[in-house]
């Protein structure tokens, strides 16, 4: 169990150091709009790194996880200064829609939450 807390510290220290490298050092006009780096999983070897963004603007989505699949080996470099591990791992970016899918529940629950305070009572 004490190698899922080490793997999940990596993982937590790796999201950051890429939040920070790609806000601060990536210069590619479509890393635009309102983003997120929402997750990083590192494997246990460390070889490779699923990265997960969350797009809040959907115009955009698409140039972002393409600028940043293309910028991959400047970050991944990037990574190996800030971040002290064995290997740096392969970043695989890949779309986040859990915050989008997670206001499309709130709305609804919002729309039947209205439906029930309007319906007449009945006795």
């Amino acid at each position: 169990m004490a190698s899922f807390d080490r793997i999940d510290r990596i993982s937590q220290e790796v999201r950051h150091a890429l939040d920070r490298i790609i806000r601060d050092s990536v210069k590619d006009p479509r890393v635009r709009g309102t983003w997120s780096v929402t997750r990083a999983e590192v494997t246990r070897d460390l070889k490779i790194c699923k990265v997960r963004v969350s797009v809040l603007e959907d115009e955009y989505r698409s140039d972002l996880l393409k600028a940043l699949k293309n910028a991959s080996g400047f970050i991944r470099r990037e990574l190996g200064r800030e971040v002290d591990l064995r290997n740096t791992p392969q970043l695989i970016f890949e779309d986040d829609r859990n915050m989008e899918y997670a206001q499309h529940i709130g709305q609804i629950l919002s729309e039947e939450s209205k439906k029930l305070s309007d319906r007449p009572e009945e006795e």
